[in-house]
């Protein structure tokens, strides 16, 4: 199979083919992931919950999102590799730049922030750098204290119009992929529509380009809880392999999400 690219998920909007994806965070589970036909890849914050056991993702420095790209880059030769810049990596243009280069050249093919408008200087800049970039709109656990908790966003009407703007604004300023998360799946759906590049889902229905799990939500062995938006392939299919095959093929036939899986 053909190594995947920002141009090959560009297509996989456009043909209407569903993009699966999951967390990763070692060679080993990268590998096996890639063997199963995984599109991409995304070495998470959310290592700080279900690696080092926090409440949040807050903790998580550069450092060690770097390690963990080069350990998932050992085991992914076709995947999309992306990372998450954590908590504060890209206060300001400048420090952006410089944590972005430190995971580039760790493996990553991408990184992705959280936020809306007030990032846009920053991604226009990053690309001009030669850094790909995916957003991240709807609950973004950074943002965590902010929000109040781990809560669905976009269900009034003017924080859905300012959502869909926002998606705009990133993707003209340079984004090439969004994560849309804890959105219900009426806006995730006008989200995917008013934008040109994929729009990958957790949480936000089975109307978006694509999906995304935390690998130990969909392995069932999360160490603090199952979100709403997830579910246990492993006890489904009773091995690793199968789980994520059954995964995958649940998200390309749109089996996966479902209405349990998905908020109004």
């Amino acid at each position: 199979m053909k190594k995947v690219t920002v141009a090959s998920l560009l297509k996989m909007k456009q043909e209407q083919q569903k993009i699966a994806a999951l967390t990763a965070y070692d060679a080993s589970f990268a590998k096996l992931f890639d063997d199963q036909g995984i599109d991409v890849i995304l070495i998470g914050d959310s290592l700080g919950m279900v690696l080092q056991g926090a409440d949040d993702t807050l903790s998580v420095s550069t450092q060690e999102i770097a390690y963990h790209t080069k350990c998932v880059r050992s085991g992914a030769n076709r995947a999309f590799v992306i990372a998450d810049m954590p908590f504060m990596s890209y206060s300001s243009p400048d420090v952006a730049y410089k944590n972005a280069a430190s995971l580039m050249k760790a493996g990553a093919s991408m990184v992705k922030l959280e936020g809306g408008e007030w990032l846009l200087d920053t991604i226009q800049g990053l690309v001009e750098r030669s850094v790909p970039v995916c957003g991240h709109l709807g609950l973004t656990p950074q943002s965590v204290h902010v929000l109040g908790g781990f809560k669905v966003q976009g269900r009034e009407s003017t924080q859905a119009e300012k959502l869909i703007n926002s998606a705009k604004a990133l993707e003209e300023a340079g984004i090439q992929l969004l994560v849309l998360e804890c959105v219900p799946t009426s806006l995730a759906a006008l989200v995917s529509a008013a934008v040109s590049i994929p729009v990958i889902g957790i949480g936000a229905g089975a109307q978006t380009d694509g999906q995304i799990l935390v690998m130990h939500d969909m392995l069932g062995i999360s160490a603090n809880y199952m979100p709403k938006f997830s579910k246990n392939y492993l006890l489904e299919c009773g091995n690793i392999p199968d789980a994520v095959s059954k995964y995958i093929s649940d998200v390309k036939a749109q089996e996966f999400p479902g209405a349990e899986h998905s908020f109004e």
